[in-house]
């Protein structure tokens, strides 16, 4: 179950822009970049996990010294060299508990049992700096996250509903390119149309970021399913048009301009390490975890190269739109008009039920990092100030710029990047680090990762930099050009 999630989480809504990503890219570059970052993302993934159980460890080990501590407290009560006592007691409960805990057969020191979430495994291996880092980090994504849905859920409106009117009644998808001062309904421009969506979308869903959601599971469900039937269905007929013969699409087989937006793409669309801990803490075998996650990736290497190839084979490059399911509003297409609405707004029905879920956790990841230890906020602060600045930005971002490919390529190729590669290597290093101080340089972590020569950490961190300089020189190379 924990994998069938993990696969859901990770086929979200990246996977959407893929097509027109892999199409800018050419098919042979992105299929090896994609692999790639598959791979590079399946790597870091294990590096968590293993970070996860030395966190495991050190609650238990901080534990089981308290207690002795407790023990010695009590049993020396009255005596005047406690401190004595005390120290004796530390210096054997750093050698006692972990053989007797072994040797008993009891759960492992190294048992993941507790779940233990990034921001926590950060304060623990991280110092200052590093802690603010990663929750500047988190929180930046977080934003690009909320901006993205913020603009998706309004661009399928106006697109399907602009659409349906006047002499347009199924011409989302037939390759003519509209622009946003078009006529919509009347004297109402595309844009327009778009800024009033969104003004309804954050009315509708902003309040949520003002209070608690929980009780999301049937939400999740009815999403996980409705994301299946459609992923399915464009898919099948992609499929059905290639077979007949109508397939349009000559894509070139590289484009190195197409690069950059891919990457972050792939990027955005293989994240799940923020994650984690919520989905592997309640596997209860977790002896062969790492060799399940790589049949997960496998599997969704496969997912997104099929919906990819499919996509780019079916339509012209020039009528890829940036979000794959509003292809399918066209009566060419499919003739049935219940799917074709089905398909063009189904970002609106999964988007809009993340959206108060990942405010709520930007709004508290506020909090977090301004938190004194002991101390509450103020009202104010509390219920206006952290939902207003979760809120606001993602809004305004929507507001000026609709180009999905361009945000989920920006915030998958800096913040995702973070996330994906440098926290994770950085937490497998600290980690790995403390361990040795804490247990001794013996001692091996149950879960460690395959990946565990110092190699492999300083490769993922010397990818994540470079690909910070390389996306960035090409951002700017890209915007002197114009």
């Amino acid at each position: 179950v924990g994998l069938v999630y993990m696969f859901n989480l990770i086929v979200g809504t990246g996977a959407l822009t893929m097509p027109k990503a892999f199409a800018t890219a050419g098919w042979l570059v992105s299929l090896v970049l994609l692999m790639f970052l598959g791979f590079m993302s399946y790597m870091t993934t294990t590096f968590v996990v293993e970070a996860m159980a030395a966190a495991n460890a050190q609650l238990r080990w901080k534990r089981m010294e308290k207690r002795k501590d407790d023990e010695d407290e009590d049993s020396s009560s009255g005596v005047s060299d406690s401190d004595v006592l005390l120290q004796d007691g530390y210096e054997r409960a750093e050698t006692r508990p972990i053989l007797s805990v072994q040797r008993r057969g009891s759960p492992n020191i190294f048992e993941i049992t507790e779940r233990v979430e990034m921001g926590q495994m950060a304060s623990m291996f991280f110092n200052k700096v590093g802690v603010n880092l990663f929750y500047f980090c988190i929180i930046i994504y977080l934003y690009g996250d909320l901006a993205i849905y913020a603009a998706a859920v309004p661009v399928s409106l106006m697109q399907v509903t602009c659409s349906a009117t006047g002499n347009h009644s199924c011409s989302v998808g037939d390759g003519t390119k509209y622009n946003d001062t078009d006529k919509c309904w009347g004297p109402i421009r595309r844009i327009d149309a778009y800024r009033l969506y969104l003004a309804a979308f954050t009315l509708l869903l902003g309040p949520f970021t003002f209070f608690n959601v929980q009780k999301t599971k049937y939400l999740q469900i009815v999403t996980s399913l409705m994301r299946w039937i459609a992923f399915i269905l464009m898919i099948i007929l992609a499929l059905i048009r290639i077979s007949r013969g109508q397939a349009e699409g000559h894509p070139s087989m590289a484009q190195l301009s197409g690069i950059r937006n891919l990457f972050g793409v792939c990027v955005y669309s293989f994240m799940c390490q923020h994650s984690l801990p919520s989905l592997i803490t309640p596997i209860s075998k977790k002896k062969h975890v790492n060799k399940l996650v790589l049949l997960d990736y496998i599997l969704i290497l496969a997912f997104y190269s099929l919906l990819s190839f499919t996509a780019i084979y079916c339509f012209r490059n020039d009528t890829l739109m940036d979000m794959y399911t509003l292809n399918f509003t066209n009566c060419e297409i499919i003739n049935v008009a219940f799917i074709r609405y089905f398909l063009g707004l189904f970002p609106v029905f999964t988007i809009s039920t993340n959206f108060p879920i990942i405010a709520v956790t930007l709004r508290n990841n506020w909090k977090t990092l301004f938190h004194r230890e002991g101390g509450t906020y103020p009202w104010v602060v509390d219920r206006i100030v952290f939902p207003s600045i979760t809120l606001i930005p993602p809004v305004l971002v929507a507001f000026c710029t609709h180009d999905l490919e361009s945000l989920v390529g920006i915030t998958g190729a800096y913040a995702g990047n973070g996330i994906q590669y440098l926290i994770p290597a950085f937490l497998a290093y600290c980690s790995r680090k403390d361990t040795q101080l804490v247990f001794g340089s013996g001692t091996v972590n149950k879960h460690l990762s395959p990946f565990r020569h110092t190699f492999w950490i300083v490769f993922v961190l010397i990818w994540g930099f470079s690909c910070f300089v390389f996306v960035t020189a090409n951002i700017v190379l890209s915007e002197s050009k114009l």
